[in-house]
């Protein structure tokens, strides 16, 4: 299973679900331009150390190309999503 993390702050909230997420062995993908923090310095050296060891981040546009590219699965019963 996949995790997309967008929101802030890069060096709170999105680090810790990063971190929480690998832990239970989810791939974790972070666009990097839906992250942000209120100092650059910090968002910069966490997105860098997360890319490291935890999650990948790249850009968004990667992201929405995947997701597009996703076939739409039409054999599940009505209110079921795949």
């Amino acid at each position: 299973d996949t995790l997309i993390l967008t929101g802030c702050t890069t060096s709170g909230c999105l680090r810790a679900t990063a971190v929480d997420a690998y832990s239970y062995n989810f791939k974790v993908v972070i666009p990097e331009e839906t992250a942000f923090d209120r100092f650059q310095a910090s968002h910069a050296i966490n997105l860098f150390d997360l890319n490291c060891k935890y999650a990948d981040v790249i850009p968004s546009a990667e992201v929405q190309d995947y997701l597009g590219g996703l076939a739409v699965r039409d054999d599940l019963p009505t209110g079921v999503s795949g």
